[in-house]
């Protein structure tokens, strides 16, 4: 994600204020925007990396490596958003792949998948992934409208990879 990706993100965020409005925790839409970009994108940060998903050359949304712990051999893809036209073809799957290849090849041992419990529309998308879903955080915060979130948590652990990523790289040929 760079200063150049801004202004098509703006216009992907202003596509779905609804979405901003009832299922993520902070908001990038409309005059939130400026704020948001300001704390998750203007500046590098040592516990999140953000990639523009572009499509046809415009950035049509993000997704991100989080809470990143090598440590633990772990981390977290999430901050994911997409601008309505583009959900539900190939561009979750193909940038999920991506992500997922460099965090096993870099020695991940654990990647983790965390969505508002309301959220359906991502709940099913990262089961069709092939992540598993692990449980539910109850009360897990209260997101910027008030709304006290429950959080669903899936994974993907280093042994099952290879499995997800024929599963993917099959559903990826199949879109086309």
């Amino acid at each position: 994600m760079a200063e150049t990706h801004r202004e098509d993100l703006r216009s992907a965020c202003d596509a779905d204020p609804a979405t901003w409005t009832n299922l993520y925790p902070y908001s990038l839409a409309g005059h939130e925007f400026d704020r948001g970009w300001a704390r998750f994108y203007a500046k590098p940060a040592a516990d999140r990396i953000n990639y523009a998903v572009v499509v046809e050359g415009r950035c049509m949304g993000v997704s991100s490596y989080l809470t990143i712990d090598p440590s633990n051999q772990a981390l977290e893809i999430g901050g994911t958003y997409y601008h309505p036209a583009i959900r539900g073809a190939a561009a979750n799957p193909a940038s999920k792949r991506l992500m997922l290849e460099h965090a096993f090849e870099s020695g991940a041992r654990r990647v983790q998948f965390k969505v508002d419990a309301i959220n359906a529309r991502s709940r099913a998308a990262v089961l069709k992934l092939g992540a598993s879903q692990e449980g539910i955080l109850r009360q897990d915060r209260v997101v910027w409208t008030g709304r006290v979130r429950d959080t669903v948590v899936f994974s993907i652990l280093a042994d099952e990879w290879p499995a997800v990523r024929d599963g993917l790289d099959a559903r990826l040929a199949a879109l086309g």
